[in-house]
């Protein structure tokens, strides 16, 4: 609900209002969080009503093929940060009522499918009705291009970002690569050369491996690069380093150098490729897995080598969040509606305002979250609520209970809503 607020001249009793209004505001502040570092994951559920650990489609809560993953919810993370092992789950907090947008108790709802839709939702509340996983652009011969997927002037947070002096990056595994050839090689492009990765592609490297699978595969999705559909973030159909926008897209192996010197964004959104984010499998499996359990291990051994990176910048020291998120829930072994609250979709908080441990473990929250809540969390983080929370984020409830008092700031006029 919007409400309208007119001001007329103000006198002195209300400029000493303001003034400890703004007060509050900043002493608030304090203890905000300040950068936050959000790492998309694919096609899981966190749990399920069966087939739990095997099969198609596993759930990741208590699957032994992600063990740094539930080490972080059962207490037992360690890892070493700046040299010195750490217990990093006593800065860990989870959700296990975080539900896919729009679920119900039955599951009679509309269905927010594929991928793509999601990631829209998680930049802008709605998915302007896509409901496939297009590129933005798609060539139609010659030098003709469909503006498939491309989003035209539409309100969505990095826009609002950028329009507060808030600072934003994607970055994405698998782009800016050199070619040798024909082929590519796994070697990062100088940054001015670096493009907005507006096309998806996959193969094989002609030299050099992931650095976190050991595979020659590649296989970048602009799908799950949300801010690469909307024309004011992806300036347009130019894939050239001419292109203005192209400084806010970077390689993944950027974000290890931009942490080490401290030149990480305020909203930073890191996507791997799409065998590190769990949603296929390598041709020649994993850790002698295959199929799903091949998928999960892939994720979650990234997750273990990125996350105690994260860790050890001072941006995540100083009032720092890392977001371990899942897109969308699927169908699991004997429930073909993966849309109701039989399943829940993973989302993790890491950091040093996260909720206070519970007798030693990771608090669990059970208010209900989904997409919507972490858009509207954002705004409150960056402070750009105003004029409204973007899309179903006005509906939604914040992340709050994830965080300790304070970590992240209440919005005066929309109030804090899920009770925290």
């Amino acid at each position: 609900m919007l409400h309208a607020r007119h001001f007329g001249t103000l006198g002195l009793s209300a400029l000493l209002i303001l003034s400890t209004q703004g007060k509050a505001r900043a002493d608030d502040d304090s203890h905000s969080i300040k950068t936050v570092f959000v790492i998309a994951l694919e096609n899981h559920n966190w749990t399920q009503p069966a087939g739990q650990f095997s099969g198609p489609i596993q759930q990741i809560f208590q699957n032994p093929n992600a063990p740094f993953i539930n080490s972080l919810v059962n207490g037992t993370a360690v890892a070493k940060i700046s040299g010195t092992e750490v217990n990093i789950s006593r800065q860990v907090a989870y959700a296990t009522n975080y539900r896919s947008v729009l679920a119900t108790a039955d599951g009679n709802n509309p269905h927010i499918h594929p991928s793509e839709p999601n990631y829209l939702w998680a930049e802008a509340g709605f998915n302007f009705n896509v409901f496939d996983d297009a590129d933005p652009f798609v060539p139609q011969g010659g030098i003709t291009v469909n503006q498939v997927n491309n989003l035209d002037n539409q309100l969505h947070l990095v826009r609002l970002l950028t329009e507060a002096k808030r600072t934003w990056r994607s970055y994405q595994e698998d782009i800016d690569l050199t070619t040798v050839g024909g082929q590519l090689t796994n070697v990062v492009l100088p940054k001015n050369q670096w493009t907005v990765p507006l096309a998806s592609f996959s193969g094989n490297f002609a030299s050099g491996v992931n650095q976190f699978n050991g595979s020659t595969q590649f296989n970048y999705a602009a799908k799950h690069n949300p801010p690469v559909f909307f024309t004011d973030s992806n300036g347009g159909d130019d894939s050239t380093p001419a292109n203005p926008l192209s400084h806010n897209y970077a390689p993944l192996q950027q974000l290890f150098a931009d942490l080490a010197n401290n030149t990480v964004a305020d909203y930073n959104w890191i996507t791997p490729d799409q065998f590190n984010d769990m949603h296929t499998a390598l041709h020649s499996g994993f850790k002698g897995l295959t199929g799903d359990a091949a998928n999960i291990a892939q994720g979650d051994n990234f997750l273990s080598t990125v996350v105690p990176a994260i860790m050890a910048s001072r941006a995540y020291r100083d009032h720092g969040a890392i977001i371990i998120w899942w897109d969308e829930s699927e169908q699991d072994a004997v429930n073909d509606n993966p849309d109701d609250f039989n399943h829940a979709v993973g989302e993790i908080v890491i950091s040093p305002q996260a909720h206070p441990n519970i007798k030693g473990l990771p608090f669990a929250s059970s208010v209900l979250l989904s997409h919507s809540s972490d858009l509207r969390t954002m705004q409150e983080i960056f402070h750009v609520t105003k004029p409204l929370f973007l899309g179903d984020a006005v509906n939604a409830n914040d992340l709050s209970s994830l965080f300790a008092e304070g970590a992240i700031p209440s919005d005066d006029e929309h109030g804090d809503r899920d009770g925290h």
